[in-house]
């Protein structure tokens, strides 16, 4: 074996070692272990020395977790035999995506299932701040009877506008809709505004008029738009705005359920105390404490009772964490089984299958770099191998990767997949041209 095909990520079987931290519902271990995969789970938050030693003891080839413990190039470069990371959560900015592109590991999420969670809660937000119960809550209690019906109000004919036109924010404009709310939105995304203006609802090419021309705005929208450029401090120049164009008597309530670095404390404290914003809630902060330290953790708004304020808990329901859980096993049993992609960061709403054509042959996953060349390598190496491909399937991810998905009939020997790699190194001049490679060799039956 050369230098350089030992450190392309090579694995002749389905997956069977994972690392659980950040303390995704119990229930994952049990759903990890009916598919074949030994569950080694950290109760601690580790750092970044400690996730690479027992990345490292434990010869994980997956790890999951949630949006805290952060996925560095050198933890990546450290952990050889690591060849996937899901994350129980849709928020991805805590990875180093790229390092992961450059080693061959792909990156899973959850963009669903704590969707119907954090739609109740903007909802019951919406709703209270609209009707100032949280104020008419602490009034009670401090004995003060305060019924009035000023800056009290319904939510239907009120316009909100949505900031990200992802699974989420569609969700909520659909029921603020039924809700009889006049919905709009920004959303930088082409098939994002594409959809959106399909459902019917206003499009704002600028984020200064959705604002200006919305009731209550709604945040959920990601840490970096789609073309990568950082999100932090987005809406600063914006909150200002709020209810501009909707005259005096407009409710102007802002909500942030997304993350916390789309404005900063400072910006959100002013313009609620200068009454730009009348109301606010915030599940999201600038700076959130790691599980196990929040002792340490400082209210920015704390004293500020317009803003009202909940621990990052959008998705934190009896209901959603189960759901989670049994999504993304179900995720990781396709890709560790069959080689499938669902739910891969570096192609959303892309999904890659070859599972009913696998059963009783071999499936050849690829990672490899987008240079001209690569994927004639992967084809030459089945060739000669004579093996005949039965089926495929490729997507190239802006990312600066490609995945190639072949069902062969009979499986490659190690020597065989290491010819792969030197020969697309050749063809396409690109020491780095294969990632990693997985082969499975799958029963006639599929897997039980």
């Amino acid at each position: 074996m050369s230098d350089v095909t030992r450190n392309v990520r090579i694995l002749m079987e389905p997956l069977s070692r994972a690392l659980v931290v950040e303390s995704p519902h119990a229930k994952l271990d049990g759903h990890l272990s009916d598919i074949g995969i030994e569950v080694t789970r950290l109760h601690e938050v580790p750092d970044e020395d400690s996730l690479i030693k027992t990345l490292q003891d434990t010869r994980a080839q997956i790890i999951f977790k949630r949006s805290r413990v952060p996925i560095t190039r050198r933890m990546i470069e450290s952990c050889p035999e690591l060849h996937a990371i899901q994350l129980c959560c849709i928020g991805d900015d805590s990875i180093d995506k790229d390092a992961c592109a450059d080693h061959g590991i792909m990156v899973f999420n959850d963009p669903v299932s704590n969707g119907r969670s954090v739609l109740e809660l903007a909802i019951s937000l919406l709703i209270g701040l609209s009707r100032r119960l949280y104020e008419g809550n602490r009034h009670s209690h401090n004995n003060n009877w305060e019924k009035t019906a000023r800056r009290r109000y319904e939510i239907m004919d009120k316009h909100l506008g949505i900031v990200g036109l992802g699974n989420i924010g569609r969700q909520i404009a659909r029921a603020c809709q039924d809700l009889g709310m006049e919905v709009a939105f920004y959303d930088n995304r082409p098939v994002a505004r594409e959809i959106g203006e399909e459902m019917g609802w206003k499009s704002y090419a600028d984020l200064k008029d959705l604002f200006a021309h919305s009731d209550m705005v709604t945040v959920h929208t990601s840490a970096k738009d789609y073309m990568g450029e950082d999100n932090e401090n987005l809406l600063d120049p914006y909150l200002q705005y709020l209810g501009a164009e909707r005259g005096e008597d407009s409710p102007r309530i802002f909500l942030n359920l997304a993350r916390g670095n789309l404005h900063s404390s400072k910006a959100l404290l002013e313009a609620v105390q200068n009454e730009q914003i009348m109301r606010a809630a915030v599940d999201v902060f600038p700076e959130e404490p790691a599980p196990g330290h929040a002792k340490e953790w400082v209210n920015p708004y704390a004293g500020e009772h317009r803003i009202i304020c909940s621990p990052h808990i959008g998705g934190a329901t009896a209901e959603a964490q189960p759901r989670i859980a049994r999504r993304v096993s179900y995720t990781v049993e396709g890709f560790s089984r069959y080689g499938s992609l669902r739910d891969c960061v570096f192609a959303p709403r892309v999904t890659l299958s070859m599972q009913d054509e696998a059963r009783g042959h071999a499936v050849l996953a690829v990672v490899h770099s987008t240079a001209r060349g690569t994927k004639k390598a992967v084809n030459d190496a089945i060739y000669k191998a004579e093996c005949s491909n039965l089926g495929s399937a490729h997507r190239d991810f802006e990312i600066g990767v490609a995945y190639d998905l072949s069902v062969i009939d009979h499986p490659l020997s190690r020597e065989e997949i290491e010819e792969l790699v030197e020969t697309a190194i050749d063809i396409a001049g690109d020491k780095h041209a294969i990632r990693a490679v997985r082969q499975i060799s799958v029963p006639k039956q599929g897997w039980k």
